[in-house]
């Protein structure tokens, strides 16, 4: 082929040199490149070490609801891995539980609730990351044949080009396609890139270039070697250590890809600015170690003075009660929470931290089961006190001594509400046989109390002491049958004088404080001895909130419409379901509590 001003052969020879350094230069930060890689890859799974359970789920699900779900393989197997971790130590706390109470550990059976959602998440990831590698695998086979198109087309270039080919033109726009190509296989890469580089070589060493073109090219390449080394000393001065390092890399590659040859005479000393301000920028790498080693230091502090507090609680000096013990579920469920949203401690002391956790929860928790444990024998006699105040009060229920009767009955209740919890199983049963012995004989005072309102400033007394004994309920265990019990008593008791009657809706308004701290609602309140108008007033409350129910209800199923997949299987509706299904079960709780009313049962 012919050009314009030849050059000679020992100038061919000279590009030849320059081009063949030029190529292997950059290749000296290979190594650094590679370690920065591991190194932040490192860093990544270890600050999420320590993610919650639920906290892994939700960003499980977030990445599969991404749009490019299938490129995060690693970040969802690793969250995978540590949600399999996390439902496993749960599942054996479970067992530790069970086998403590001393049942049998080959009879152990538990589901872990959290089980199906990571299964379906696991097996909905799998399909988006098959169909992702095959479409990467389409879109390499693409770019693959691009790129050997590029290399025959720069072959073609040097050794069979038309006579006024615009060579800087023609190798400009080869080079620029190259450097936008999108990836190809790992196993096809080195021999594409190095067969690629192979024959820029021979153009830049068997064309005859002119001079000029030979110059307009290093002039060219010079100028991107200046911006990025003027980009690399901004970086310098980047606050996030992290981001600089990430943006170097990018720059090596656009310096080997991109950025040669230049002129000799620039070669050595460009690249020697660049190589010394990337060893700058990596000597800041102690910056970043150290600072994760600082919050690390901290996060650790935060867990062993979770875990030191909840060692305090498994060994209080008192003996403790049962609510000491609610209260400590509590606080330690709280604690719990707390310790796996702190972030990550140092590594080599990361298992030790964990088991020491997983070892103070377990015997917490076995420390509590002993405590419940001994109440059974006590709750057997407890039941056997309630049942002789039980025979008590059936023997004397119809008795019309009322000075001697109401003050027993009085004392009956009292006694009951300071005896200790009874077995489970039989809390209902007595309590009925109690409140309907009370309630009789209440009921035949009452009958006669009414027959004379001689008796209603001795009402105006018992509705007194009755009011200073609601005052008093909290909401310990067994403070809503207390409530229900004074409520009968109130109801039970006749009128009061008519200057005192401001005594009902102090009470009323006492009883309302009393069932929110309780966390009950008014119309769930068992009660005996309400008058016409009292049982006609609760029915109308009883509608009005059937019908509010109905009408939410009615609500959350219209807004179940709008999606396209509204059944009970997609993630996104299964609260509203159980929303749904809880104001249903409400719903016929109300219907039957009004069916009572109408019913007179």
């Amino acid at each position: 082929m012919t050009t314009e001003n030849n050059l000679s052969e020992n100038e061919e020879n000279k590009i030849s040199t320059e081009v063949t350094q030029e190529e292997t230069t950059p290749d000296k930060t290979s190594d650094e490149q590679n370690t920065h890689e591991d190194e932040s890859e490192h860093t990544e799974e270890h600050v999420d070490a320590e993610i919650s359970l639920s906290d892994a789920l939700k960003e499980m699900e977030t990445i599969i609801n991404s749009n490019n779900a299938g490129e995060n393989f690693k970040r969802f197997n690793a969250l995978k891995e540590k949600a399999n971790h996390a439902i496993h130590d749960e599942i054996e706390d479970k067992k530790h539980e069970y086998t403590d109470a001393g049942n049998a550990a080959e009879n152990f059976s538990y589901e872990h609730p959290l089980q199906s959602r990571l299964s379906a998440l696991v097996h909905i990831f799998r399909e988006k990351h098959e169909a992702f590698q095959k479409s990467q695998e389409e879109e390499q086979k693409k770019n693959l044949e691009h790129r050997q198109e590029l290399i025959d087309r720069l072959k073609n270039l040097y050794t069979n080009s038309e006579p006024g080919t615009n060579l800087f033109k023609s190798i400009r726009e080869i080079k620029e396609e190259w450097s936008k190509a999108g990836q190809v296989a790992k196993s096809e890469f080195k021999i594409l890139n190095n067969n690629y580089f192979h024959h820029l070589n021979q153009f830049y060493q068997m064309l005859d270039l002119n001079k000029e073109f030979l110059e307009q090219e290093y002039s060219h390449n010079l100028e991107k070697r200046q911006h990025i080394i003027a980009r690399a000393k901004e970086l310098e001065n980047e606050p996030v250590v992290q981001k600089a390092l990430n943006e170097l890399q990018y720059l090596h590659k656009l310096w080997k890809e991109e950025a040669e040859p230049v002129a000799e005479e620039f070669r050595e000393k460009t690249w020697d600015e660049f190589k010394e301000i990337s060893n700058k920028i990596h000597e800041r790498k102690s910056e970043l170690s150290a600072a994760i080693e600082t919050e690390q230091n901290a996060n650790l502090e935060k867990k062993n003075e979770i875990i030191a507090e909840i060692k305090k609680l498994s060994e209080p000096k008192d003996n403790p009660n049962h609510n000491y013990w609610q209260s400590s579920i509590k606080r330690v469920e709280e604690l719990r929470s707390e310790f796996l949203k702190t972030g990550s401690v140092p590594r080599k002391l990361s298992n030790n931290n964990w088991n020491d956790f997983k070892s103070t929860l377990r015997n917490f928790n076995t420390t509590k089961n002993n405590y419940y444990k001994s109440l059974k024998g006590s709750q057997q006699d407890n039941l056997d006190e309630k049942l002789k105040l039980i025979q008590t009060a059936k023997d004397n229920m119809l008795s019309e001594d009322w000075d001697i009767a109401v003050a027993l009955f009085k004392k009956l209740q009292e006694d009951w509400k300071k005896i200790g919890h009874v077995p489970k199983s039989m809390t209902n049963k007595i309590w009925d046989e109690f409140r309907e012995a009370c309630n009789t004989f209440f009921n035949n005072y009452r009958e006669k109390s009414n027959a004379s309102t001689d008796n209603w400033k001795e009402n105006y007394k018992l509705k007194k002491e009755i009011l200073e004994e609601l005052k008093t309920i909290s909401d310990e265990e067994g403070s809503i049958e207390k409530i229900e019990n004074i409520k009968t008593s109130w109801n039970n008791i006749g009128k009061v004088p008519r200057d005192k009657i401001g005594i009902n809706s102090e009470f009323n308004k006492t009883l309302r404080e009393k069932l929110k701290l309780n966390k009950i609602n008014e119309l769930e309140l068992k009660e005996e001895g309400l008058s016409e108008n009292q049982l006609t007033d609760k029915a109308r409350k009883i509608k009005n909130q059937i019908a509010d129910l109905e009408a939410e209800i009615v609500k959350l199923e219209n807004n179940l419409s709008f999606f396209k997949n509204p059944s009970r299987e997609n993630l996104m509706l299964r609260d509203t379901y159980n929303t749904i299904d809880d104001k249903k079960a409400h719903l016929e709780t109300l219907k039957q509590n009004l069916h009572n009313i109408i019913a007179g049962e």
